[in-house]
């Protein structure tokens, strides 16, 4: 019913961007809040950043402060994940999510729904 198709994922050089797109398959789901996790090789799956439903409020984690940012465009039920001075440590699959509460990807570190994923790999 509700599907989330994360693209923009590859390959890049420490200190370099990447911009990562999350397409919802719903517009109703304009009223829910999203959100970016991720997981690295033999790692637990981690909350990376989330926003609120009208885009008024953003969360991050702070591993990610200063450098990531995440935005939505409600009319084109997409929400993005903006990479800025990435790192080795940033090298992992990146997960799109969505939830009725902000709250329970912020502080749960879950939600309701969830993309397949696009690995990026963050070269030394």
């Amino acid at each position: 019913q509700v599907q989330l198709v994360e693209s923009g994922g590859g390959l890049v050089q420490a200190g370099g961007s990447l911009r990562l797109s999350c397409a919802a398959s719903r517009r109703t789901f304009s009223t829910s809040a999203m959100g970016w996790f991720r997981q690295a090789p033999g790692k637990e799956r981690e909350f990376v950043a989330a926003i609120s439903w009208n885009g008024g409020n953003t969360y991050y984690a702070d591993s990610v402060k200063g450098r990531f940012t995440i935005s939505r465009d409600n009319a084109k039920n997409t929400v993005y994940l903006q990479m800025n001075s990435l790192k080795p440590e940033d090298t992992a699959v990146y997960y799109c999510a969505a939830d009725d509460a902000i709250g329970k990807m912020t502080v749960g570190g879950s939600a309701d729904y969830w993309g397949k994923g696009t690995l990026v790999t963050v070269s030394s």
